[in-house]
């Protein structure tokens, strides 16, 4: 079976508290916008020539099976810091693919997001391919009883 290669991506991230880790996992899905789809996670490579939409333009079907490379993270510990970020390396020639990297830890979204960044610069080098922008998006979380934050490139086709 065939699949379309999709032709746009959209970075989102959400953070939440639940009762349980899988519940402020899910709530931390719908606040960004993709918490009523099956997600399929996926390897990280962005299709050549793919374009940034918001979430609100992808109008993901719900219940629909949705690619995306994803960091996500919870935690149990009050007090304690826990952050994800995704990172999206647009090569200079749109023929060829982008790369998409995800990181998490229990560190601040400064730390975090620059790992992620320097993750895509590292995989465009061993690739031999130049790069022409990074965007990244990431969110940090201060958990409060049970916590989770999640931040993803969600694929798509239009």
């Amino acid at each position: 079976m065939m699949s379309e290669t999709p032709n746009v991506y959209c970075l989102v991230k959400g953070a939440a508290e639940g009762r349980t880790r899988l519940n402020a996992f899910d709530k931390a899905l719908l606040v960004a916008g993709v918490g009523d789809t099956n997600l399929m996670r996926m390897s990280s490579i962005l299709p050549p020539g793919a374009e940034e939409q918001s979430i609100a333009d992808l109008q993901l079907p719900k219940g629909g099976l949705i690619p995306l490379a994803y960091a996500a993270i919870d935690g149990t510990t009050p007090g304690r810091l826990i952050s994800s970020a995704i990172a999206v390396g647009i090569p200079e020639d749109d023929r060829e693919p982008g790369v998409i990297m995800e990181f998490e830890d229990h560190a601040n979204l400064d730390t975090v997001e620059a790992i992620v960044r320097q993750m895509v610069i590292d995989a465009f080098d061993y690739r031999d391919r130049q790069l022409k922008e990074i965007k990244s998006i990431g969110i940090e979380h201060k958990v409060e009883v049970c916590g989770s934050t999640f931040a993803a490139a969600v694929l798509w086709y239009k």
